[in-house]
């Protein structure tokens, strides 16, 4: 299974709450993607940035929240370095799982079923009326 991702909007800068260091940048991909995906770039992310700019400040879990890449504690002394590791890293994950295929595991039930049974959960969230 092929997954690309691509940045594709203009980022936007968040302040933080009082006390804490630097900014939130988020970075709007095209869709949200797949935890495997979002793993992947982690991963490449933190491995790429060890040892190369000072990222004591950086938030790097979670990175990928929705469709959006969320990076907290950017600091303005390492804000031009990221760009350039952010973009190797996305280029690294859509690598990954375009060479990497994912195998189709059995499922415990048909989709119907889990569809139905959505359903039913939705029904019973619903306010009466």
């Amino acid at each position: 299974m092929t997954e690309r991702h691509a940045i594709t909007g203009a980022a936007r800068g968040e302040t933080l709450s009082s006390g804490r260091v630097g900014a939130c940048v988020r970075l709007p991909l095209d869709s949200a993607p797949t935890a495997r995906w979002s793993d992947a770039m982690s991963a490449r992310l933190a491995a790429s940035l060890c040892g190369h700019v000072p990222i004591g400040h950086l938030k790097l879990d979670h990175l990928v929240q929705g469709s959006d890449i969320v990076i907290e504690g950017v600091e303005t002394g390492e804000a031009e370095q990221l760009g350039p590791v952010l973009r190797a890293a996305i280029e690294a994950a859509n690598g990954a799982c375009d060479c990497d295929p994912i195998l189709e595991h059995p499922r415990n039930m048909p989709q119907a079923r889990a569809d139905e049974l959505a359903r039913v959960v939705e029904a019973g969230a619903r306010p009466a009326g």
